[in-house]
């Protein structure tokens, strides 16, 4: 996901449930990724965190490290790189608890 270098645009990318495992530095980094990737118009969906700070859960036994942003640090993130975010809902009970942002890249 860090170094994915396609060459091409996509109507729409997601980053569920993966996103939140890369560490702060490397979360800041792929919002140019995203951007290289996603066509004009095209919707961005990922999960975070609700808000800054570093956590290791479990899974299956094994420890799972969680990182997340400040939210205005996505937003921010996201505006510098030409997305508008659409939607954000923090621990959204509707959705298993996850924090969801849903972007637009301008068109």
């Amino acid at each position: 996901m860090r170094t994915l270098r396609l060459a091409r645009t996509f109507d729409g990318l997601l980053a569920w449930d993966s996103f939140f495992h890369l560490a702060r530095a490397a979360q800041r980094a792929m919002f140019p990724v995203f951007a290289a990737h996603a066509a004009p118009g095209a919707p961005l969906m990922f999960t975070s965190g609700p808000q800054d700070g570093e956590a290791i859960g479990a899974m299956f036994g094994e420890s799972l490290y969680h990182a997340s942003l400040a939210p205005r640090d996505y937003r921010n993130l996201l505006e510098a790189n030409g997305f508008a975010v659409v939607a954000h809902a923090a621990e959204d009970p509707d959705c298993g608890g996850h924090t969801v942002w849903l972007a637009q890249r301008a068109a």
